[in-house]
């Protein structure tokens, strides 16, 4: 028999708040609407590791399914739209633009994916890129498992994020 564990909170200091939590440390929504609205970016990445025949199917079209790319570009503006549906303590936001970029990275084997959103709001986008790349990659996956089961999902970060009072971060090459 599997046992719950009882979730033991602990009140939080200044120092380590974090903002999705309250000040005996449960999970509480963000107050975001004394914010200001700005202009707001995030891209985010992430890759499909495969076989190399894999990857050859994928681009010559041969794959039983279908369009692979494509599915997967509409699969990731989908999910960064419904992000909010997904991830509980995220705001549904309007956001103003999705775009996947998808490319084939022979050396590597790979599929790699890139994501950027944009929106005018009073939080950010970054969770919508980052939901955008890994619902791609799932979707590769999808589409592609029944001539490799071994593929890999792997290096789903944030590259950048723009806009807000936390200011701007740009990840290290």
């Amino acid at each position: 028999m599997i046992r719950i564990a009882e979730t033991k909170h602990s009140p939080m200091t200044a120092k380590n708040k974090l903002t999705h939590l309250d000040e005996t440390g449960r999970a509480d929504m963000v107050d975001v609407g004394g914010k200001p609205f700005s202009e707001r970016l995030a891209r985010a990445a992430g890759a499909v590791l495969m076989q190399p025949a894999t990857l050859a199917l994928i681009r010559e079209g041969n794959i039983k399914k279908g369009d692979v790319l494509n599915t997967a570009r509409i699969a990731g503006v989908m999910a960064a739209k419904r992000t909010a549906d997904l991830i509980p303590l995220c705001h549904p936001l309007p956001v103003n633009k999705i775009g996947l970029k998808l490319a084939y990275n022979e050396a590597e084997s790979a599929i790699e994916i890139q994501a950027t959103v944009k929106t005018t709001g009073r939080t950010g986008v970054e969770m919508e890129a980052l939901t955008a790349v890994s619902v791609a990659a799932l979707t590769i996956y999808d589409m592609a498992k029944a001539v490799d089961r071994g593929m890999r999902i792997t290096e789903i970060r944030l590259l950048e994020k723009r806009g807000g009072a936390s200011g701007d971060y740009q990840a290290e090459a």
